[in-house]
């Protein structure tokens, strides 16, 4: 050991009172990801009790019920899975997806974009049944999808991701990630310039 080394060593020992430089190694808690059996639903309650604080929920559901509608989502069940499962009809359980802010692709359809318009222009849903010529069924839940979108920019989707943090494999984590980030604002900046030179 040359000098300098030495003076380090006892530099080490005077500051930790030990000359051992390496630590037990203890268990790591493990990431929740993939394990949803270990997240408590009490966890998730206040989440989404939180959730309801800050915006209007339109199911009416209790919030134990809203947890089973997020692990069974997270567990990759459709509308009518989390119906069958929860004894819910499956428009109560697209609900209260929307409450959730658990938008996919498949809940997208071609009228979404006038509604969002419409929204924007601080239309209600009557004002939209009246000006989109569409089924009205389509265009409410239309309404559904991008009140549930515009609510989850509002948070900047922390509720969405904090479920899929707790919930979800990779694959949702992904796709939901993909899914959520669609907001509209591929129509403002379609025409931007984007070739600019430095």
């Amino acid at each position: 050991m040359d000098e300098k080394t030495e003076a380090l060593r006892d530099i080490f020992i005077d500051a930790t009172g030990s000359d051992t430089v390496t630590e037990r190694q203890e268990e790591t808690p493990g990431s929740l990801a993939g394990g949803d059996d270990t997240v408590p639903d009490a966890r998730l309650a206040g989440l989404v009790a939180t959730m309801r604080e800050r915006f209007e929920f339109r199911s009416g559901l209790s919030d134990e019920t809203l947890v089973g509608v997020l692990r069974g989502f997270f567990d990759g069940g459709t509308d009518a899975d989390l119906a069958a499962s929860l004894g819910l009809s499956e428009r109560e359980a697209f609900d209260a997806r929307m409450d959730l802010h658990l938008v996919t692709d498949a809940d997208r359809t071609p009228v979404d974009d006038a509604v969002r318009r419409l929204v924007v222009d601080g239309a209600d849903l009557d004002d939209c049944l009246e000006a989109v010529d569409a089924d009205p069924g389509t265009v409410r839940r239309a309404y559904r999808v991008v009140e549930s979108e515009m609510a989850a920019r509002r948070a900047s989707h922390r509720f969405r991701d904090e479920f899929a943090d707790l919930l979800s494999d990779e694959d949702i984590a992904t796709r939901l990630a993909s899914d959520a980030r669609r907001d509209g604002l591929e129509d403002a900046t379609e025409d931007l310039e984007t070739d600019v030179s430095l």
